[in-house]
Parts: C-alpha cells; structure tokens; sequence
C-alpha cells in the first residue's frame, strides 16, 4: 500500500498536491492505478502544464554502498560527479581526474554530500 508520499514520488508530484487533493495517507496498489490511468482534473491539468524537463523527484544513490533515497531537486543543485551519505570519507571516492579540483556540497538529501570534480 503505498503511502502518500509514495504517490507523489510515483505521479511526479509535489507532496503538498496530493495533501491538497485529498489523497488519504495510504492507498491500494489498484486505487493508485486507478488515479495514475483515469486522472482526475487536478492532476491532468498538473500533467498538461509540465512544461519544465526538470523532474519533481530524483532518486539519490550513494555511490559507495547504494542509500538511495528520493528527494526533490533544488535548482542550486549542480550535475554532482558523486554522491556519499555523509559518514563516509572522501577518500573512500575515486580521485579526482588529473587537473580537476574537488568540491564537495553538504545538504543534499536528507543526509548525502554531493561531489563536483571541476
């Protein structure tokens, strides 16, 4: 049973849309397929007006041990070379091409640092 905010993720849909629609905290696999293949008003006109080929939910994946988490992209985000939860160290990481520098980006998620080689 998914929950709501499982549904979201799943729609493409900000959390606070399905909040608002009255979705309720848990659905059946088939009322989700319901509301996925005959979508009601709010959620055609949500469809209709994505303009933007930016997703509402990403997967974030932990390059060293595979946490995967879903999260909303922030447009400060840059294309991250690398993500670690952040109890690892850096240098569990490949190094860095030659002539790159390395940056790393804590608040990604709700616990992964991101890594920009430049």
């Amino acid at each position: 049973m998914p929950s709501r905010r499982e549904v979201a993720q799943r729609l493409d849909v900000p959390l606070e849309m399905v909040q608002r629609h009255g979705i309720p905290p848990r659905l059946s696999e088939a009322e989700f397929v319901e509301l996925d293949t005959n979508p009601p008003a709010w959620l055609q006109q949500s469809r209709a007006n994505r303009t933007s080929k930016r997703p509402v939910w990403v997967t974030l994946r932990c390059d060293i041990c595979g946490f995967q988490e879903q999260a909303r992209p922030k447009k400060w985000w840059p294309q991250f070379t690398y993500l670690s939860c952040s109890h690892h160290d850096i240098w569990e990481l490949p190094e860095p091409a030659a002539g790159l520098a390395r940056e790393e980006i804590d608040g990604v998620g709700s616990t992964f640092v991101g890594v920009v080689d430049r």
